[in-house]
């Protein structure tokens, strides 16, 4: 049904069925388990004091920046390590320090692009530029899209050379790029006369080995310190959980909950976002549930929802075939007490399953390929075994989220119904 013409809304007197009285409910329940869901969020940044288990990093990351607070060039660092280990949190917490600590008469700009959204030369170019630009001072227009790639560098140059003396840019999952360009850009600007703003790049990086990976020519005007950091200890897990307490209504976490939550997350590779999204799963969970307080069996349930939540993402674009290779481990995974299998007995696996379902296999060499890259996913482990004197190779892998998960929701996918821990072949290793 339509609103009567001319209303431009829906008439309260002509549609309040029951519907309506149920979306009312809901919005004016009052919320007994949060008081400020926001510190939950994946994309908040906590203030310096809340920040647990990075002193040596942020301390590090200053001392290459130091010299932009005084108008000068700082330098180039590229951050590495594992989902979840605070890279993001430091690069952005460091830069917006030195913004506003800068001494006078010297203005610091920075920039925060996400690679993975804006992951080409053009889009984080035209990000760029527009997160720099003030068009009330500049009088510059930086349209979202349309123009070229060469004009979005000629307008931002324009208004780095307007505001600022020295720029801060943030390049988080910077090894999702397309091409090594925009570095190669940013870093060279000064040196041809570009712009008179000194630029400092911070790339990160969930891959240690992206640097390497980096065109020669890049990596000379690069010039980056490198700074790695490693996963949290359970300990560290807990106190950054605690810090976010106050996320949470008076007495509502048991006081088994943290402690849980940083166990699961200390397990994962210590990824603090993955804890901190338990958590907020846990309090979600209590309330729909209608539950006084939060506790332990809401954070194991939370932990499953989290982690069917995050593969569903991760591989939701991806091809079957890689969908075919992913349930092919999982099945052997879940259907054997050993967590590591040679690619040999995975690639039969998989033709069983290609076969299956009507598909064509692919060749050893792809089937690696897509191993490999299911790797720099971080969804599987994959590693080299030299035979020794014989010259040969075993390629291993392994399963780094739970089978089960896996096999639920890629058999969501209309092309796997059907197959299941239950009634999946699983070949010999003989």
């Amino acid at each position: 049904m339509h609103p009567p013409e001319g209303t431009g809304s829906l008439s309260p007197s002509l549609y309040t069925d029951g519907g309506q009285d149920i979306a009312r409910e809901i919005f004016e329940q009052e919320d007994h388990i949060f008081a400020d869901k926001d510190l939950l969020n994946v994309d908040h940044v906590p203030s310096a004091e809340r920040i647990v288990g990075r002193d040596d990093e942020i301390r590090k990351l200053a001392e290459e920046l130091r010299s932009a607070v005084d108008g000068h060039s700082p330098e180039n660092v590229i951050i590495y390590g594992k989902t979840g280990t605070g890279k993001s949190l430091v690069a952005k917490h460091v830069s917006t320090s030195a913004q506003g600590l800068a001494k006078e008469g010297v203005s610091i700009g920075t920039a925060y692009i996400d690679c993975s959204t804006d992951n080409t030369e053009t889009q984080a170019i035209s990000t760029l530029a527009r997160e720099f630009n003030e068009p009330e001072r500049t009088d510059v227009d930086v349209p979202e899209t349309g123009l070229a790639t060469a004009v979005y560098y000629k307008r931002l140059w324009a208004v780095l050379d307007i505001l600022y003396d020295v720029v801060i840019v943030v390049l988080d999952e910077a090894d999702m790029m397309a091409s090594d360009d925009l570095l190669m850009k940013l870093s060279r600007a000064g040196e041809t006369g570009n712009t008179d703003a000194h630029i400092g790049v911070i790339a990160v990086s969930n891959k240690v080995e992206w640097a390497d990976d980096l065109n020669e020519r890049v990596k000379s005007s690069l010039q980056p310190k490198e700074l790695a950091f490693q996963p949290y200890d359970a300990t560290q897990l807990r106190e950054i959980m605690e810090n976010r307490r106050d996320a949470f209504e008076d007495g509502v976490l048991s006081e088994d909950v943290i402690p849980l939550c940083a166990a699961f997350a200390a397990q994962d590779f210590g990824d603090a976002r993955k804890a901190i999204d338990i958590l907020r799963h846990s309090g979600q969970l209590a309330y729909r549930q209608s539950d006084e307080q939060v506790v332990e069996s809401h954070v194991r349930e939370a932990r499953t929802e989290a982690e069917k939540d995050r593969f569903k993402e991760l591989i939701e674009g991806h091809p079957q075939q890689a969908k075919a290779i992913l349930l092919a481990l999982s099945l052997l995974s879940a259907n054997s007490e050993k967590d590591e299998f040679q690619s040999q007995l995975v690639y039969r696996q998989y033709t069983n399953i290609a076969e299956k379902i009507d598909m064509d296999s692919l060749s050893d060499r792809r089937f690696r390929d897509i191993l490999k890259e299911q790797a720099f996913l971080d969804i599987i482990d994959v590693w080299k075994e030299n035979l020794g004197r014989s010259g040969g190779i075993n390629l291993y892998c392994r399963l780094i989220e739970n089978p089960e998960i896996v096999v639920e929701i890629i058999s969501g996918d209309p092309r796997f119904e059907g197959l299941s821990l239950v009634n999946a072949a699983t070949p010999s290793e003989n």
